[in-house]
């Protein structure tokens, strides 16, 4: 039976083991953060240093459902028992539509309400349950040994000073990628990373309702708010009866640093169009701090990709082959699917070496670049309004070129069915801007709906969310 090493115990990581395991693989998952609580999903407040996103705001794509739903039920099933509600898409059809009848791809428009910090302690618990999985925490892999002639991973070492042999290596290690550091130590050359800034500060706190009832309609599908021209204000139901508020800001953006205090971030989130009813009295309490934390940036991860010097058995999953800003909500989705699309190529190409390198390389690079790119452009023209809302500068006109804007499409679909599925299975990682932009019938529809008139004003100007913001005082707690 051959072995796997995977560095990194998280979604990544996880979903990794599983998937291995599942084509005959004896795994070995280990972790340098402390073992997760033992207790219920309904107090999971699992803080982990090496995963500060963890504790941020979080719901799970349709990708990630499908993926779930097709390769690890069991998985899917316990979120549900656990109170993660699967959050039906379509009820949030334009009622303007003239075409909102139930369509076959239908099925797939749905979305997890469940805090990462629940999946995890649940997909972990299944993974620790599968015969040919071992996990082993606070354990830190530090360098890769590989073979003096072929090149190809040898054995792992830890932080102790351990070798542990393995026919393959798994870098589940996150943001960090730490296997560039290894192949730096192998004396490996490394291909450069792409990278673009993502331009975000998140501000996120948790609640939880009084009652089963929702306060109020999920304009979103799976939340409330949205990306407004000069800030983002999103809420997404959790599991358990929880909901997270996120508010997003520009780095360095000192009139907003008041979104860090609890009197600060409410003044917001009940100006944000649709929150308010949350956070009413005798609706909802807060469960948790505001929590602040910097998006790193968008990055394609060069070690993943083709350019890199083949190491045979050597992989990386994840945002270790990938980042992309979380304001899209990508990142658990992309990784579960990641995963198991690993374990179909070893087990299509069992034979360990560059051939086999080189294949996982070129999906990596097929399944992110998409996704990086469409991150990467719409940073780009988010970031420039929103620095023209702090500069006071006039707007960023809306470039104009052969396919039809974002402004356009969102547009559109506020009066189309059509026009609102296909954007809604780009948002929600089924469907790429390339495949949605080679439907012929799909940018008919936007153009034809082009009439439907002006997209809905900001729910109020910079000039009064600071002013809101600021007379909320308060101090950071």
């Amino acid at each position: 039976m051959p072995t796997a090493v995977i560095a990194g115990g998280s979604v990544a990581g996880l979903a990794s083991a599983l998937a291995l395991s599942g084509i005959g693989y004896r795994v070995l998952v280990l972790e340098r953060a402390p073992e997760p609580p033992q207790w219920s999903t309904a107090d999971a407040t699992w803080q982990r240093p090496t995963v500060p996103q963890g504790l941020q705001s979080h719901t799970l794509a349709s990708l990630g459902v499908r993926v779930l739903r097709e390769r690890a039920p069991q998985v899917l099933a316990d979120a549900r028992a656990a109170g993660a509600p699967l959050l039906d898409l379509t009820q949030a059809l334009p009622a303007e539509a003239t075409d909102s009848a139930r369509e076959s791809g239908d099925s797939e428009l749905v979305a997890l309400g469940c805090r990462r910090s629940s999946l995890e302690i649940l997909l972990h618990r299944t993974v620790g349950n599968v015969a040919d999985v071992t996990i082993r925490h606070d354990t830190t892999v530090v360098g890769l040994e590989l073979h003096p002639r072929h090149r190809s991973v040898e054995a792992v070492v830890t932080g102790t000073g351990e070798r542990i042999p393995a026919d393959i290596v798994v870098d589940a290690t996150g943001r960090r990628a730490l296997s560039r550091r290894w192949l730096h130590g192998a004396g490996v050359p490394l291909a450069a990373d792409r990278t673009s800034p993502s331009g975000l500060v998140g501000h996120t706190r948790f609640y939880r309702l009084t009652s089963r009832t929702l306060p109020g309609p999920l304009s979103r599908g799976h939340g409330v708010g949205d990306v407004f021209g000069h800030y983002a204000g999103v809420l997404h139901p959790g599991d358990n009866g929880t909901f997270s508020i996120a508010l997003g800001s520009l780095p360095g953006d000192k009139a907003l640093q008041g979104l860090r205090t609890r009197p600060g971030f409410a003044a917001a989130a009940r100006a944000t169009p649709g929150l308010a009813p949350w956070l009413e009295d005798g609706v909802s309490f807060p469960i948790s701090a505001v929590r602040v934390i910097s998006s790193p940036p968008n990055t394609l991860r060069g070690v993943a990709g083709p350019q890199q010097w083949p190491v045979p058995g050597l992989f990386q999953v994840g945002d270790a082959a990938c980042i992309t800003n979380p304001l899209f909500g990508r990142g658990m989705s992309l990784a579960l699917d990641h995963a198991f699309r690993l374990a179909d190529l070893l087990a299509e190409q069992p034979d360990i070496g560059i051939a086999q390198r080189r294949a996982v390389a070129r999906m990596t690079h097929e399944l992110f670049l998409p996704w990086y790119e469409q991150s990467v452009g719409s940073d780009r023209l988010r970031i420039a309004r929103w620095q023209a809302a702090v500069d006071g500068a006039p707007a960023v006109p809306v470039p104009h070129g052969d396919l039809p804007t974002t402004e356009e499409i969102v547009n559109a679909a506020r009066s189309d069915g059509t026009v609102w599925r296909g954007l809604m299975r780009m948002l929600m990682t089924l469907s790429t801007p390339a495949e949605l932009f080679d439907d012929d019938k799909f940018l008919a529809r936007v153009r034809q709906a082009a009439s439907a008139g002006p997209a809905p004003s900001p729910p109020l100007s910079r000039e009064e969310l600071v002013r809101r913001v600021t007379s909320a005082g308060g101090t950071r707690r």
